[in-house]
């Protein structure tokens, strides 16, 4: 689960991090005396949970409490890379001297957690690293040692801190590190970290996820679910358990296997470069199972996207044979029934592929189309949501 900045904080605050709260409101009317309560002059920022927001326009700053609701009024309702921004945060304008950037989180390729950090932050860290890479720091941690006061120095030093803060930064390094373990995040980002202009260290904004594996031992952490600011289509995924991202693109994709889900979204991106640049519209993976109620819940989930034009269904039989699948999917067709008006390209291999392959030529729904291979049905789904797209 990722959290909005405000959100965030509030994490931050809990574990000792050098933090302020600020004040959220959803009507712009209640800006004049959020701004009142946090100084006056103060920044209004958009409360999405995606990152360039300032890049965006929601990050403004007011110069008294009726410019913050101008300001609040603006940025309301806004659209950002696909959220309606529906909540603010009203924080104090910061004195601030210098910016940097500092995070932790978890290091799959490694088995390990990393600290990145840098003295150079204010902008996206994937800039700096491409511009001046000596300025990103990267620090290994064992899961096993995790970050004492001897670890946090060893990160201050290699990010090379300014020795006026290097000892606050220490403590802030540990302070954070708690909040990474103690709340299970694998996710822990403070950008910018900074100095102000009475030398002290903030963390004037934040970005956390939360692994949903642990959310039975952090019962304070479902009143950060915010029901209103899900996406319909993800939130009705989650309610019937299927792993799905809502992604910007035209093709509807279904996989048996994250790893195999993720290698069709670029299978298909690759193709839609043909096809007028059409682009994978969603992640779902099914799992190991394909029954009929599985894949059915998922074609109405994908087929229920307006952006979706065509459907491709990916599945590599391996403990779930390939016929099982097969009738797994028209079983699906046949409890939506009208309701599936968008074309679906099939593609089976694996264990029992012939059988799969010959209950769907005999079941002959005319809107399936089945390829043998990954590429030709990539190549065939682009082709079908350009030209549906266009007609």
């Amino acid at each position: 689960m990722d959290l909005m900045e405000y959100q965030a904080k509030e994490l931050f605050a809990k574990h000792g991090v050098p933090v302020t709260l600020g004040t959220v409101i959803t009507e712009a009317s209640d800006a004049a005396a959020a701004a009142e309560q946090n100084g006056g002059r103060v920044v209004v920022k958009a409360q999405v949970k995606i990152g360039g927001r300032g890049k965006a326009g929601g990050v403004k700053l007011a110069q008294d409490p009726q410019d913050a609701v101008a300001k609040a009024e603006e940025i309301l309702g806004m659209d950002i890379k696909g959220h309606t921004v529906r909540r603010v945060l009203i924080a104090p304008a910061a004195d601030i001297a210098e910016e940097y950037y500092f995070s932790f989180l978890l290091d799959r390729a490694n088995r390990n957690y990393l600290c990145i950090a840098s003295i150079e932050g204010g902008v996206e860290i994937e800039v700096t690293a491409k511009e001046n890479p000596d300025a990103v720091a990267k620090v290994a941690i064992d899961p096993q040692v995790g970050v004492d006061e001897a670890k946090a120095r060893e990160i201050v030093e290699a990010t090379r801190f300014p020795a006026e803060v290097a000892e606050q930064a220490v403590g802030v390094v540990q302070q954070l590190w708690q909040v990474f373990v103690e709340e299970d995040a694998t996710l822990v980002e403070v950008n910018p970290l900074v100095r102000l202009g009475d030398g002290t260290l903030e963390a004037l904004d934040g970005k956390v996820s939360l692994d949903a594996n642990a959310e039975f031992r952090h019962e304070d952490h479902a009143s950060f679910e915010l029901v209103e600011d899900e996406d319909p289509l993800e939130l009705a995924a989650k309610e019937k358990d299927l792993n799905y991202v809502k992604l910007d693109g035209s093709v509807g994709i279904i996989g048996n296997g994250a790893g195999l889900v993720m290698s069709t979204l670029d299978v298909v991106a690759y193709a839609g470069e043909k096809h007028g640049g059409v682009k994978p519209a969603n992640f779902l993976d099914i799992g190991g199972g394909a029954s009929a109620d599985v894949m059915a819940d998922g074609l109405h989930i994908i087929i229920s996207d307006e952006q979706v034009k065509a459907v491709f269904v990916n599945v590599f039989g391996g403990i779930t044979a390939c016929d099982a699948v097969a009738n797994g999917i028209v079983g699906a067709l046949r409890k939506l029934g009208d309701e599936e008006t968008k074309p679906l390209v099939v593609r089976l291999d694996g264990n029992n592929v012939e059988e799969g392959r010959r209950i769907l030529l005999e079941a002959d729904h005319p809107m399936v189309t089945l390829v043998d291979t990954m590429d030709g049905a990539a190549d065939k789904a682009a082709e079908l949501a350009h030209d549906l797209q266009n007609a």
